[in-house]
């Protein structure tokens, strides 16, 4: 992983299924992950490997879907000289003020 994301940021993540009952447009992104046309946006954080969030596999919006993600492979992914980034001033809006989401969500 390029940039990974610090201490902090990954302390300000809820635990997970802390946000459970609020609603998808409603999740508040914590974290940006990228890698090529790949985008891994997360909203909860067990503290040690498990991530959920909206993934986006390779531009494909149709096949979009929030789920569970292993920071560790995140962390490990390489593709050729390539490796997952994270967005670093990505901010904290909620799941429908981030275009990418709302596309693949059609909202």
């Amino acid at each position: 992983m390029w940039a990974k994301p610090t201490k902090e940021m990954l302390a300000n993540v809820p635990e997970l299924y802390a946000t459970e009952d609020t609603p998808l447009k409603d999740k508040v992104i914590h974290l940006h992950f990228f890698l090529g046309g790949c985008d891994w946006y997360i909203a909860e954080y067990d503290g040690q490997d498990t991530m959920f969030g909206y993934c986006v596999l390779n531009n494909d919006l149709e096949m979009a879907e929030w789920g569970y993600v292993s920071f560790t492979e995140l962390k490990n992914l390489k593709v050729g000289f390539m490796e997952v980034d994270t967005d670093l001033h990505f901010g904290t809006p909620k799941a429908c003020e981030v275009d990418t989401i709302c596309k693949g969500m059609r909202w």
